[in-house]
């Protein structure tokens, strides 16, 4: 049997078919100002990508921010359960979920079986999310995608004292009036961001094997700063940012 998973996030649109427990295939796309839009778009592409045609899709799950808007979907799941499900499919050995989005950032623990035992979320703010990391990068004049390697060049990175992006964003604009080296700055952006991160790691005692996934598991220099602050090695799979289209289209097939 086909399922599939769509994952509509604040920043992107992820879509994955799987086939009798075999991942077939995945896309992304950006998600824009019109999520439902996107839900239908991301999905179209995947079909025509693989050539499988919509009637062979028997299941679909929705999960992400937007999965409210996905109309065709038999069922809709929160992130938490799908970005475990997905973690758990593609590594079962995997037993505690960073996961970094867009708009927030989750811890998840996870038992043998890829269920979820206990998480923890921000709350409704952008510190310690893929938006905070956005905003800093557009203030040092940074390419988002180059931020993470250029703050692994920092001798000595900078404090950012400001838990409230639009203070942390006055105080990276000061430094930058003061000359301070632009490497050590985002090294410190991404201290500050783990430090948020690993705060949720710590109440509900994640350890490893742990697995890091959204778009920010990308960013080498956010991963380097949030293994320095837990103690331990953090996994990025080869498909993070898709993660949740994948858990959800895995549990699709059980519905």
């Amino acid at each position: 049997m086909i399922s599939a998973g769509i994952d509509i996030g604040s920043i992107t649109a992820k879509a994955a078919l799987v086939d009798d427990g075999t991942l077939v295939a995945t896309r992304i796309i950006f998600t824009g100002y019109n999520p439902a839009a996107a839900a239908r778009e991301v999905f179209a592409a995947l079909l025509s990508q693989t050539g499988i045609p919509e009637a062979s899709v028997r299941r679909i799950v929705a999960t992400g921010y937007g999965r409210a808007s996905v109309d065709f979907a038999h069922k809709t799941l929160t992130e938490i359960i799908c970005h475990g499900a997905g973690a758990h499919f593609l590594d079962p050995d995997v037993r505690g979920v960073i996961d970094v989005g867009g708009q927030d950032s989750k811890a998840i623990l996870l038992d043998a079986n890829g269920q979820v035992e206990n998480f923890a979320m921000n709350d409704k703010c952008a510190a310690g999310t893929g938006r905070f990391l956005e905003v800093m990068a557009q203030a040092l004049q940074i390419p988002l995608d180059q931020m993470g390697e250029i703050s692994l060049g920092a001798e000595t990175p900078v404090k950012i004292s400001s838990i409230c992006t639009v203070f942390a964003e006055s105080e990276v604009i000061s430094m930058i009036a003061r000359q301070k080296n632009r490497r050590d700055i985002a090294a410190g952006i991404h201290i500050s961001t783990a430090a948020r991160v690993a705060s949720l790691a710590g109440k509900i005692h994640l350890g490893p094997p742990v697995v890091m996934t959204g778009g920010v598991a990308k960013n080498k220099g956010m991963v380097k700063a949030l293994e320095d602050r837990l103690g331990y090695t953090i996994t990025v799979g080869a498909m993070p940012q898709e993660n949740g289209a994948v858990g959800a289209a895995f549990l699709a097939a059980g519905i």
